[in-house]
């Protein structure tokens, strides 16, 4: 069995800067000018932080959170939508991602940890590589905007390698195919 390497990320605070070559942030500290909504007198303003696409049907699931182990040995990317991830109640998370590439895997060296404070939540770009997000605290609820399609693509994941592959999801065991691992600290 080969050694595996760890690879120690230090997670940075999330900001729409830090997030540009991944993704866009969802929230209050989006860089966009809200608008007002004419029949509300001003009481409802709206913003346009992102846009959201995908070849299939679109469906809204809530994911429900506990800690677990600060380690990413799995990344995948999407190829037909643009997968968002939006907190609910205020909790704290970590995201781990790499930016889109033509390669058959992500570019190890540009893979980041990002700390969202629970206020906002952030919009992929298509094949941007990530991990499913990591609660920073138990009982952590965020709603993922994704494809019908990934679905399909995870159930026929690979028995042995645990890997899927399919139109719209490519996941990879980067720890099988590179021997490195990402590890980070899960503080609050």
């Amino acid at each position: 069995m080969t050694q595996t390497t760890v690879i120690k990320l230090e997670v940075e605070p999330a900001s729409a800067e830090a997030l540009a070559p991944f993704g866009d942030i969802v929230g209050r500290d989006a860089p966009v000018e809200p608008v007002s909504v004419d029949f509300y007198k001003g009481a409802v303003r709206m913003s346009y932080p992102t846009r959201f696409l995908s070849e299939h049907p679109v469906e809204m699931t809530l994911a429900q959170m506990v800690r677990r182990e600060p380690e990413v040995r799995y990344m995948e990317r999407h190829f037909q939508h643009t997968q968002a991830f939006l907190p609910l109640g205020g909790k704290p998370f970590i995201a781990v991602m790499a930016p889109p590439c033509d390669g058959d895997l992500p570019d190890l060296s540009q893979v980041r940890a990002f700390r969202f404070d629970g206020t906002a939540g952030f919009a992929l770009k298509l094949g941007t590589w990530h991990e499913f997000p990591f609660a920073i605290e138990d009982d952590t609820d965020i709603v993922v905007v994704l494809s019908s399609q990934t679905g399909y693509d995870l159930k026929a994941k690979d028995a042995e390698t645990e890997e899927a592959h399919g139109p719209d999801l490519d996941k990879k065991d980067i720890v099988a195919r590179t021997g490195h691992v990402f590890r980070f600290e899960l503080t609050e």
